[in-house]
């Protein structure tokens, strides 16, 4: 025989429909079931827009503020024992560049650059408002894609705070329930079995 037999047709919403065998705790567990899908969406929501946003804003003043810069070699390059030497094809190697930044100061940092390059050849670094070195800046398209990414990662982690709360306290209820009930048997069962 199958189980929905037993179960009766499934009502939508019965916790909140008028009925005189409702108890107490069947209320107090509706609100606690609409309050947590709530809370889940809400949290997950409005923090996976924060998060995004926050990286995609971090992203575009990256953009706004890393500037191309043309530095010269300084000395011969030289070769690392790097397992990343060669990209795109090229062997690049590791070597000292100088450059001046808009207030006149010399700055000087490693880059790569191609093997061989001598002394003086040019090589384009980025740099932030003060003059450090810093890698390229992220796309638009790269940062929306990250900034997705995180976004749904936090919204998800934010999201699961209140959901386990709310199974949490939703599977306390029902173990004080279940402690009544077996109170309630104790106190009627026997009563049961006598004849009258």
């Amino acid at each position: 025989m199958p189980l929905k037999a037993f179960r009766g047709p499934k009502v939508w919403l019965w916790r909140w429909r008028r009925n005189p065998l409702k108890r107490r705790a069947d209320v107090v567990e509706a609100w606690v079931v609409l309050g947590t899908w709530l809370l889940t969406v809400v949290a997950g929501v409005l923090a996976g827009l924060a998060a995004a946003g926050a990286v995609e804003h971090g992203f575009a003043r990256e953009r706004a503020e890393w500037q191309p810069v043309v530095a010269r070699v300084v000395g011969v390059a030289r070769q690392t024992s790097s397992p990343h030497a060669h990209t795109s094809g090229e062997e690049r190697v590791w070597a000292e560049v100088r450059w001046t930044v808009a207030d006149g100061t010399a700055h000087t940092g490693q880059v790569r650059v191609g093997l061989g390059s001598k002394a003086g050849t040019p090589v384009t670094v980025w740099t932030d408002p003060q003059g450090r070195l810093v890698g390229r800046p992220t796309s638009a398209s790269e940062a929306a894609f990250r900034g997705t990414l995180i976004g749904g990662l936090v919204g998800t982690g934010a999201a699961a705070v209140p959901l386990v709360g709310g199974l949490a306290l939703r599977r306390r209820l029902e173990r004080r329930r279940m402690d009544a009930w077996d109170t309630e048997w104790a106190r009627l069962g026997p009563q049961w079995g006598r004849t009258v």
